[in-house]
């Protein structure tokens, strides 16, 4: 495979490496993904994280292992093992979908290959019509607040909601950006907070509970994230914590807008009640570990309940912005997201 170069992921000499995002911002440490086993423990870590550059590890590293010379029934095998590796994030399984269909070509090797690398150019493009057609809401002189991380970190490209809040930026209408922490593993005061650092965009970190106090005092303009999942009647499952950023968004009258590609669309899903919700370690809760150690805050016997992410009813969305562009809730009650946009 062709060498190839992105925020989060590597290919050189035909060996895939992902950028350790459990180490940043203290660290920029590569890691070797070129098993299975290696991938699947890097995804349930979070070291590499975010829908769509989950599901183009994943058809990445399929492509390499075919070239390795893997025969089909044991590519088959590990697709179905990546499948299985985060429940929630539909781009996974949409992307190894795609994959699926080239094992079953006779030159399957090749079809791979191809297919992973356009895979990941689909989503670049993505990202940037994501981009362009969610800037055009954004007014000049906004405050924006952001949750978890949407950025080149979880995208072979600009990002979905961060790619849209950094054009914006770069057209003169950002004057802040109000990041949340993200408990429990503060995606946004150890990523995004930094990838805004280094495409110097203005913005302040602060804790998730302090998002009601903002915009009591006006201080929010609107609120962008992104999904890792989208139903057919436009529920969005995100990380968790979005869904209580929309409840306040709808009460102190704040534009709550979603940013994704058209591969987090999944028509097969009737609602929300239907995305599968993954449930992460207690330890994360409890305290907390990183490149700088652990801790330990909590009583040890705590008991804890720790989903990844959570459900924002379609009802409380401004806008889906997708790369086809802005989808309005009246298009969404009409039946656009049950067949898929293409259907």
């Amino acid at each position: 495979m062709q060498t190839l170069q992105t925020t989060s992921l590597r290919v050189r000499d035909n060996q895939l490496f992902i950028l350790d995002q459990q180490a940043l911002p203290q660290e920029t440490r590569w890691l070797e993904a070129n098993s299975v086993e290696l991938l699947v423990g890097h995804i349930h870590a979070l070291r590499v994280r975010g829908a769509p550059l989950i599901g183009l590890s994943a058809s990445l590293l399929l492509a390499l292992l075919a070239e390795r010379g893997l025969n089909r029934d044991e590519l088959l095998a590990a697709l179905e093992t990546l499948r299985a590796s985060r429940p929630t994030a539909v781009n996974l399984m949409n992307n190894l979908d795609r994959m699926k269909l080239r094992l079953a070509e006779d030159n399957f090797v090749p079809a791979l290959v191809s297919e992973a690398l356009r895979l990941v150019e689909e989503d670049k493009r993505l990202c940037e019509q994501i981009a362009v057609a969610g800037s055009e809401l954004v007014k000049p002189g906004s405050r924006l607040l952001t949750h978890c991380n949407t950025g080149g970190l979880a995208t072979a490209g600009v990002g979905t909601a961060l790619g849209v809040i950094n054009l914006a930026h770069q057209q003169g209408k950002v004057e802040n950006v109000w990041v949340d922490e993200t408990r429990p593993l503060l995606q946004g005061g150890r990523l995004t907070a930094w990838e805004l650092g280094e495409l110097g965009v203005p913005y302040q970190l602060i804790t998730d509970s302090m998002a009601a106090s903002l915009m009591a005092k006006g201080l929010v303009d609107a609120v962008w994230v992104g999904a890792d999942r989208i139903a057919a009647n436009g529920d969005v499952a995100n990380k968790i914590g979005t869904y209580s950023l929309a409840v306040l968004a709808r009460f102190h009258n704040i534009p709550f807008y979603v940013a994704a590609p058209q591969t987090t669309l999944d028509p097969h899903c009737p609602n929300g009640d239907a995305i599968p919700i993954e449930q992460r370690a207690a330890s994360e809760v409890t305290g907390v570990a990183g490149s700088f150690g652990a801790v330990q805050w909590a009583p040890q016997n705590a008991k804890v309940y720790n989903p990844a992410f959570d459900v924002t009813p379609a009802e409380l969305i401004s806008g889906w912005v997708l790369d086809s562009g802005v989808v309005s809730p009246n298009e969404v009650r009409a039946g656009v997201f049950e067949f898929g946009l293409n259907g």
